[in-house]
Parts: C-alpha cells; structure tokens; sequence
C-alpha cells in the first residue's frame, strides 16, 4: 500500500531537484560550463559532490546488505574506502587541478593525451571507450538501486520503478550540467549524512544494542570476527580492502578536483570530505550490524533492503519520507555524475577530437546532452533485470575503473619519465587483466581490482625502462606543475 506522506514527500523532492536542473539549464552556455562548472566549484559544493558522487545507492544499501550477509568481514571494505578517499584527496586532487587546467583538459582521457602527448590518439581514444563501457555499468547499478527502493514503497512492477527513477535522473542532468549535478549532490550529501547517522542510532536500542545484535550473528552463523569468511587470512583481508585502490581512477570523482575554483582551496574540502566519509561508511556498517536481529532471514533478493525497512519500521510515514528520500538522493547523486562523465566522453574526446573539431560550444552542449539520453538508454536496459545486484555492479564498475585509470592517474602527476608507450601499455594490460580475472571466477578468492592494478602498475615501469621520457616540453611542464602544486 502506498503511504501518502512518503509520496508526498518523493514529489517535492523531484520538484527541486528538477528546479535545480531548469536553473542551471539558462546558465550553461558552453561545453566547460556544462561538463565542469567552468572550474567554479566551491568548498563546499566540492566536498560533499566528491563524496556524494562516490558513494551513491551502494552506500546505503550495498554495504548495510554486504553487512548484513557476511558480518563484521565486510568491514574492510569500509576501512579501504576511507584511506583511499584519504590519499586521493591529500595527493591526487591538488597536482590534477593544476595539470588539467593547464593543458586545458575537461576530461581525464583528454588530460592523458595532453600529459604524455601522445600522437597517434589512441591513449585519449581507447580510455575514453573504457569510461563509456564500465559507466554504463555503474550507471546501470543505480538504476537497480532505484528500482528497488521504489519497488519497495509504492509496490511498483520492478520494471516501472527503474524507468521512473531514471526519467527523473536523466531530466536534471540533461538540462542542468555539472553545476547541477554537483549542487543537488550537496543537498543530497546532507539528507545523506542525517539519515546514516539519526536511522542507527534509533534503532540500536531497540534490538536490544551490542548484546542483541551478537546474540543474532551468532544464531545466524554469521562471522563476528574481522577475518574475511572468505579467501585465506590476509589475501582476504588485502582483497576487501582493495577498494580503496579504487578511488585513484574513478573519473566522476576526479572530476571534482578539476572543477574546483582554486586549488588552494581543496585542503579545506579534504577535511569536509573526510569527516563525512569516515560518518558516512562507519553508519553503514552499524546499519548492516543491526539490521540481523532487526529482520532475521530475509529472502534472498531483499538484503540490500534492510536500510528501507528499518526506515519505514522505526519512523512514521511523514519523516520516514524524508529518510526515505536520502536512498534516492544516494543513487541519484552518482548516476548523475556517472552519465554527464560519459556525456563528455563522447563530446570531448570523439565528436570534437574526431568528427569535428571546428564545433560550435552550443553544438557540443547539444551533443552532450544527447549522449546523455543515449547512455541513459543502454544502462536501463541493464537495469530491467530484477535479479541484478547492485553490489555485483558497483564491484566490477569500481574495479575496472581502479585498474585500468589508477596507475595512469598516479603516474601522470608523480612520474617525470613516464612516456605515452607505457601509459598506453599500462592501461590495455591492467583493463585486460581485470577482465580475465573476473571472467575466469577468480574474484571470489582475490577482488579482481588487485591483479589488474598491480599489472598495470608494472607494465609501466617496465616499459620505462626501455623507452624513456626524451620529450623537454613533457618534462619542463611537469616541473612546472610540480613546483606550482608544491608552492
């Protein structure tokens, strides 16, 4: 049965988010404007969009089920994620502002052609079709997350649900841009923050707090320890936390960096960012924690729900709503960012790069947009499938993106010597690696980011050794980032 108060309070949200979308819309003139703000963003526009962006439905309802299935094991990953979310902002954010704004770069596979001037395109090319293959992935994940959560309020067909979702998705970003992607994230990151940190605290006592949710894990069969249940002592432990590796290559995220006003003002978002991370990911496990003895043995399909129904048990319709609105805000505030990178993968790096180079800004905001609709398109038809989990996705899309953009990313702003050859090799090994990996079953003993970072990290400094860096424009600039960056 419908709950009128929940429904009310999902209209009102899709209003504004749809007002920010329409604002924005009469702003946004030219193709920077509409994929990075026009290097505008503030503090605090900037923290709570990287964050918001980063961890999407799979926050609130991938972990807490993650949780819920395996105990306190998945709490690794919670621990990767926070040091990853840590050394990205303390030493990727500040050196990639300052690069991509010097080589004038609106997206991270145009920075790598520009930073290691490769000549034949293929650098900006093939990473450019990697970001359109695992985003569409990603995208597709939110899409599930969505569909679930409106299946579960308004008893909607599953299929419906998802479509719903993603109208009001695709229509905001469509007009707005990034400067509404990243604006609705702010106030999404905060209905975020309140929810993870009000819904536990709530409900802790009432399954009887720390002596209750033992009791629970331990009928359940459920690990209490530490030690993953899975992979053998420490390679488990290596393997959860391996997400963090994850963080060095997620284009949405990165691109927060780069549309920030200054660099000089990314230290203070760094801290913004991190209180809210560490908040953020320690209420989800609690969530996963107390949701055992709060819904003992839920079907399989529903555990990644259990944040849906502690709201809707624990509160009345009216501000249950509300709670109930974060979910959304959650999945939405990473599909947003997932579709417009994607967007400017296809505008940036092969309508202006390949097909024409003499375009109008309005014709690429055009084409942006239109992208837009069509990525939209493919990554629903992924989504309709109900049996797909959001987790599943979130983990494949996460690693591909660490494997294959990770080393790049490192490499670009702290090696001197690394050459276009090795980036290019580094990239296709790792991209490769992952998928064979995965494909091969291996996963479940080692998450497949791991070999495919390692690989990729390898084939570079190998290559450098046989093919160096000989290009004086190349190393001129990159000290100048460095001593720009380090002023």
């Amino acid at each position: 049965m419908i709950q009128i108060p929940t429904l009310v309070t999902f209209g009102i949200y899709f209003l504004f988010l749809l007002a920010v979308g329409i604002y924005f819309y009469r702003k946004t003139t030219s193709i920077e404007g509409y994929l990075l703000g026009g290097r505008g963003l503030g503090t605090w526009v900037t923290a709570f969009s990287a964050q918001a962006s980063d961890m999407s439905g799979w926050l609130l309802m991938g972990l807490p089920g993650a949780v819920y299935l395996s105990g306190m094991s998945e709490a690794w990953i919670a621990v990767g994620l926070f040091v990853g979310t840590f050394c990205n902002w303390k030493y990727v954010a500040i050196r990639l502002r300052i690069y991509t704004a010097n080589t004038d770069s609106l997206t991270l596979s145009t920075f790598f052609e520009n930073r290691f001037k490769d000549p034949t395109g293929l650098l900006r090319t093939l990473s450019a079709i990697i970001t359109l293959i695992f985003f569409t992935i990603y995208a597709s994940s939110g899409l599930v997350a969505a569909g679930k959560l409106f299946e579960s309020m308004f008893s909607m067909d599953y299929k419906l649900a998802v479509i719903a979702g993603a109208f009001v998705i695709i229509l905001y970003t469509f007009l707005g841009g990034f400067l509404a992607v990243c604006w609705t994230d702010l106030i999404q990151g905060s209905l975020m923050i309140a929810a993870i940190v009000i819904v536990p605290i709530l409900a802790y006592n009432g399954v009887g707090g720390s002596e209750g949710i033992a009791a629970a894990m331990a009928e359940g069969n459920i690990s209490m320890s530490f030690l993953p249940v899975t992979g053998i002592g420490i390679l488990g432990v290596i393997s959860t936390m391996a997400w963090g590796l994850g963080y060095f290559g997620q284009p949405h995220i990165l691109a927060r960096f780069m549309g920030i006003n200054d660099a000089k003002s990314l230290p203070r978002s760094m801290t913004i960012a991190i209180i809210w991370v560490f908040i953020s990911l320690a209420g989800a496990v609690i969530i996963g924690l107390i949701a055992i003895p709060m819904f003992p043995g839920l079907a399989a399909g529903d555990q990644e729900k259990v944040f849906i129904l502690m709201i809707t048990k624990t509160f009345t319709p009216w501000i249950g709503g509300v709670f109930l609105a974060a979910i959304l805000a959650a999945i939405m505030s990473t599909i947003d960012s997932q579709l417009l990178v994607s967007s400017s993968a296809l505008t940036e790096d092969f309508y202006q790069k390949v097909i024409k180079k003499e375009a109008s800004q309005k014709e690429l905001v055009f084409i942006g947009r239109l992208s837009l609709v069509i990525i939209s398109v493919i990554a629903l038809t992924l989504a309709i499938n109900p049996s797909t989990t959001v987790f599943g996705l979130v983990s494949y899309a996460w690693g591909g993106f660490g494997a294959a953009f990770g080393p790049l990313v490192l490499f670009a702003l702290f090696s001197r010597d690394t050459t276009w050859q090795s980036a290019l090799a580094g990239m296709l090994v790792g991209t490769i690696v992952l998928v064979i990996w995965k494909q091969m079953g291996l996963g479940a003993q080692m998450y497949e980011i791991v070999p495919g970072f390692i690989a990729n990290t390898a084939t570079i400094l190998l290559i450098n050794i046989f093919i160096k860096q000989t290009n004086q424009e190349i190393l001129d600039e990159f000290d100048s980032i460095v001593a720009e960056a380090n002023s």
